[in-house]
This record gives C-alpha cells, sequence and structure tokens, in this order.
C-alpha cells in the first residue's frame, strides 16, 4: 500500500553516490520544531501546517512549526524562565549556548510560523493575546531576521518560558541529502487566551487534528509527511491531555535517529534505525522505490 511517505525523487542516485563513496556529507544545521497541542472533548489536537507545493523542500508535505537556529539564539542576555540553561545542556545532550540556541529557536519559529509565543511578563505567566498590528509588526520583524529574539523580549519586557517545553525527539538529516539538518522535536500545550493561525511564508494552510486520524490519512496516502512527522505523530497516540504528553516529554529518549544507506546486490536499502516502517529498497536502476509514491505526488522540495 502507498502511504503518504515523502519521497524526493533524486534520492535514488544519491543514496547510491552515498553508498559506493562518491558523496560526501554536508554537516547538518541544528534546528527545533515544535509540536503544538490544545484539548478537545475527545483527546488533544497538534498544529500541522502544510508546506506550499512550491517549496523546494519538501513541498506539499504536512509538518510542524519550526526552522533553523538564528546565529543570535545563543545571545545571553536573552531573558529567560524555566529549568536553567545547564539543565537544559544535561536534557539536549550538547553545552549551555547550544542548549539555549535550540531552546530559543523552538519557541522563537513557534511565534513566526503560528503566533503562539511561549513567554510572559514573569516566570510564572504566559502572554494571553498575541493580535494586533504591533505584535505583528515584531512578528514580521523576527521572521526577517531584522531583530534578535533577545531584543524583542527586552522590549516587551519578557522571558521566555522554557518550562512550557518538553523534549521529544532528534532527528537528523540522511547523510546523503545535500540541505541536512539536526532537528530537536519539542511538545508544548498551546497557553491559554492565544490562538494558531498561518504565519508562515513557507506554508498554504494549518489544520487542528487528532494525531490518530492524521496518522490514519497519512496511512491512506492522503496526507504526505516525512518520516519525522509520522514517527513523532504516531508517539502523540494515546494521551488523553495535551498535559499528559508534555508530562510524559522528560522521559522520552533524545538519541538522534539517523537514516542508513546499504548495498544489497541490485538494490540500495534505506533504513531509520528504530523505524522499519520507513524502510526502502531502491533499484540500481533508478526507479521509484518499494512502498514509495510515484514522483511528485509527494512534492518537490
Amino acid at each position: 500500500m502507498v502511504n503518504g511517505q515523502w519521497y524526493p525523487p533524486e534520492w535514488p542516485d544519491r543514496i547510491r553516490a552515498w553508498a559506493d563513496g562518491s558523496l560526501r556529507a554536508v554537516p547538518p544545521r541544528r534546528a527545533a520544531t515544535v509540536m503544538l497541542l490544545r484539548d478537545a472533548p475527545d483527546g488533544p489536537r497538534v498544529h500541522l501546517l502544510r508546506r506550499r507545493a512550491s517549496m523546494a523542500f519538501a513541498g506539499g508535505a504536512y509538518a510542524y512549526p519550526g526552522g533553523g537556529v538564528d546565529p543570535r539564539d545563543d545571545d545571553r542576555d536573552l531573558r529567560w524562565a524555566g529549568p536553567p540553561r545547564a539543565w537544559w545542556a544535561a536534557r539536549l545532550g550538547t553545552d549551555e549556548a547550544t542548549a539555549q540556541a535550540i531552546v530559543c529557536a523552538a519557541v522563537r519559529e513557534t511565534y513566526e510560523e503560528s503566533g503562539v509565543l511561549l513567554a510572559g511578563p514573569a516566570p510564572d505567566a504566559v502572554v494571553a493575546d498575541t493580535t494586533g498590528g504591533d505584535w505583528e509588526a515584531d512578528r514580521a520583524a523576527l521572521a526577517a531576521r531584522e531583530t534578535s529574539f533577545a531584543r524583542f523580549l527586552d522590549r516587551r519586557g519578557l522571558v521566555l518560558r522554557s518550562d512550557l517545553l518538553g523534549a521529544w525527539a532528534r532527528w537528523i538529516t540522511p547523510e546523503f541529502e545535500p540541505r541536512r539538518y539536526d532537528t530537536w522535536f519539542f511538545v508544548a500545550v498551546l497557553p491559554a487566551g492565544q490562538r494558531a493561525r498561518n504565519a508562515s511564508t513557507e506554508a498554504d494552510r494549518t489544520v487542528w487534528t487528532a494525531p490518530a486520524a492524521a496518522a490514519a490519512r497519512y496511512d491512506r496516502g492522503e496526507l504526505t509527511m516525512m518520516p519525522p512527522t509520522i514517527a513523532t505523530l504516531r508517539q502523540l497516540v494515546g494521551f488523553g491531555t495535551a498535559a499528559e504528553a508534555l508530562a510524559a516529554a522528560p522521559g522520552r529518549d533524545l538519541t538522534p535517529v539517523l537514516a542508513r544507506a546499504r548495498l544489497e546486490g541490485d538494490r540500495v536499502v534505506l533504513t531509520w534505525p528504530g523505524h522499519e516502517e520507513f524502510t526502502k529498497a531502491v533499484p540500481v536502476s533508478g526507479a521509484v522505490p518499494d512502498g514509495a509514491p510515484e514522483s511528485g505526488a509527494g512534492g518537490a522540495r
């Protein structure tokens, strides 16, 4: 059965080049993404955005708000609340500056792409409304990199609420990809009074959906997703409330998931350790691999 796994048509050639040693890996860029949750009578809903079909990377695929770390995200003057940087460094397996940058990127990108701000005027408070022209001007300035998140918070008299985030997973783009990311996935609950919207220029729509319903649509080939998205989405199934999912985050294993490619006779086999559902066998002819959508079905990237 063909599901909604996004699979770029150029992968067979790149995988073969990686397997025979003629392709060198580029260093991955640090990134963060947030599974934003809110409660419904029959269980949590997760916020997904659909990337525009014209995007060079995963066009047409559903994903969470997120993006790369900005060089200024590790600014030590950033106003901070919640577990200290040393705690986050231990949790993420990095140094303190890198940990701050990753957490900051998660909060900043969520605000830039959905208008949801995990920050407040005090360590025990959170902004209740981020609508209005002045907020939009600040969000646009952040998205355009005209200001840093530290300066934005300072001018607003806000502190970043790192306690509103839970680290959930870590995935690294395969080594044969030309554009690579080392991405930390976080979970967060939509703050009371705030609402998410499509504020991203990279997305053409957003949805709130039950994780199980979205996974079922992926299985039927109705929604296109990359392996990290559908894998983490399935992990949200079964939680009764958004708070339960957030509370489960500290127990999550953050061992990086990195795809592997190997030659087996006339095929290249692509696997994601611990996630057997994504295994693909790529014929040396360059044909579409077993179980993958036909070229163009998942969008180009």
